[in-house]
């Protein structure tokens, strides 16, 4: 977004500095934040970047980026509460006639789309979060996390357990096997096609 610039005669020194108080908050904040902390642990290390290094690389301060993180952990997994809502929708909106992976299968495909159009960042973020014990423990929760919304969102539909739950799993598996192949940088395939791949091998482990 950019802002007009007004010209007015006799401007005062306190409506310059008004000015640039303002020019500090910029929209994208989030995103610098991000983009700092990313080239940070990608430089120095995750454990050896601390919060007050991401602020300055952005051109922030620490206090704005307490009010967009919680922590220097959660720069890596903000967004994941939207990849949560994002599935249970798509489970929720597919036709009630269809079979519950294939409501499952709906969903992936949605976030397959939402994922293409960030895949450098995701590819960098891979990157560190492989390399950290820490993050991968904290990756693992997230991706149980989802697994039991969209378990929930197959009850929704009438899905007892077990099946919701072997389901869901099911779904998140795939989505995480699709997604390791996809973030690597060798990789020329798009994450769609990755997942249904995926799908399709398991489809046919367990007719088998």
């Amino acid at each position: 977004m950019s802002l007009g610039v007004i010209t007015v005669a006799g401007m005062t020194l306190g409506a310059i500095n008004y000015a640039r108080r303002v020019a500090r908050w910029q929209p994208d904040a989030r995103g610098r934040l991000q983009h700092a902390a990313l080239t940070l642990y990608g430089e120095r290390g995750f454990d050896n970047t601390t919060v007050a290094e991401i602020a300055e690389h952005a051109g922030l301060t620490k206090r704005t980026f307490f009010r967009y993180f919680a922590d220097k952990r959660e720069v890596l997994f903000w967004g994941s509460e939207a990849l949560e809502e994002l599935f249970v929708t798509e489970v929720a909106r597919t036709p009630e006639s269809a079979a519950p992976l294939d409501a499952v299968a709906a969903a992936l495909d949605a976030a397959a789309t939402m994922f293409e159009e960030r895949r450098e960042l995701a590819v960098r973020r891979q990157q560190i979060v492989a390399a950290n014990p820490g993050l991968q423990e904290r990756e693992l929760v997230k991706l149980a996390s989802l697994a039991a919304a969209v378990a929930e969102a197959l009850r929704r539909r009438g899905i007892g357990d077990p099946a919701a739950i072997l389901t869901a799993e099911a779904g998140i598996a795939v989505f995480r096997v699709a997604f390791e192949r996809w973030v690597d940088p060798t990789n020329p395939q798009p994450l769609q096609r990755l997942i249904r791949e995926s799908l399709q091998e398991l489809r046919a482990v367990t007719a088998a």
